[in-house]
Formats: structure tokens, C-alpha cells, sequence
């Protein structure tokens, strides 16, 4: 597995501190994130899952823990709309230039607004996606706010 990947490239333009966890990508589990999570020995509160999103009909990114669902009420509150639903498999890679399953927050082609759960700034550091299925990025939650400009808020649903 290529450890280069634009996420890891965008990262390390912007001087973050991470490191990088491979594990044996299972397309059929029930929960990618969770599963991600069991295999790397983290709980499911540090792992946090990338999903796309239809904001008012432009694209935004959502980052929360793959424990939890979005709460799309929240979300688009959060970012300053009205309406949000996930976007289209095949949007979703047209937009951020990954597969399904290795969608990364880092190195899309194409800037979204972004937002990521509070519940993150409770970790020293918590998992997402590297670019690549089987590739995690351990990093400060901090570091995500700051590179993306993720607007941070509480963005789960509540249960």
C-alpha cells in the first residue's frame, strides 16, 4: 500500500504531525468506521468517518465519530443552510477524487466547507482516513480544524 497519497501530501505541506495506521480494509462490514476502529485495537469514539454531503446543493463534508450518525438538522445548521443529504456514491468520488471507503477530509479535489463534532477536541488525537481503504491518519483534532477550517460543533445525533 502507497503511503503517498494527496491526503498525506496536503498534510505534510501543512507541516501536521501525524502517523499513519494500515489495516485489512473489510468492504462488507456493517460499519467500515467501527471496523476500521476494532482492527486498529482504538475505541470507536477516536475513529471518525468522512461523509459527503448535499448542502442546499453544494457539496460540504461532514467528520464525526463512526460510532454515531449525522444529524443532518445539525449539520446544516452548522454550516449556514437549510437542507442536507448525503451525496450520491458517485458524486462523492467525483468531487473528493477517492474511492468510497478512503475518503479522506485531507487533499480533496475540491475545496467543501467542512464541519467536524465537538466530541473530537475531547481526544489528544483520533483517526481519519488517509486517501486509500486500510489507511487511517492519527492526528491532533486541533490540526484538523486548523488545516480544513472545519467549523466544529455538535453535529451527531443525539442516542
Amino acid at each position: 500500500m502507497s503511503r503517498a497519497t494527496p491526503a498525506t501530501r496536503m498534510l505534510d505541506g501543512a507541516r501536521v504531525a501525524y502517523r499513519l495506521h494500515s489495516y485489512d480494509y473489510d468492504p462488507a462490514a456493517d460499519n467500515i468506521g467501527q471496523a476500521a476502529a476494532a482492527a486498529l485495537g482504538i475505541a470507536a469514539a477516536r475513529m471518525f468517518k468522512t461523509l459527503m454531503i448535499e448542502l442546499d446543493g453544494k457539496p460540504a463534508c461532514a467528520i464525526l465519530p463512526a460510532d454515531h450518525e449525522l444529524s443532518m438538522k445539525k449539520l446544516a445548521a452548522t454550516l449556514g443552510g437549510k437542507h442536507a443529504t448525503l451525496l450520491a456514491v458517485t458524486q462523492a468520488e467525483r468531487i473528493t477524487g477517492y474511492h468510497v471507503g478512503g475518503i479522506s477530509p485531507f487533499g480533496q479535489k475540491k475545496r467543501v466547507p467542512v464541519a467536524i463534532d465537538a466530541s473530537a477536541l475531547e481526544h489528544a488525537t483520533v483517526y481519519c482516513n488517509g486517501g486509500q481503504r486500510g489507511l487511517q491518519v492519527e492526528l491532533a483534532p486541533q490540526e484538523i480544524v486548523r488545516v480544513l477550517g472545519a467549523t466544529v460543533a455538535q453535529i451527531a445525533a443525539a442516542g
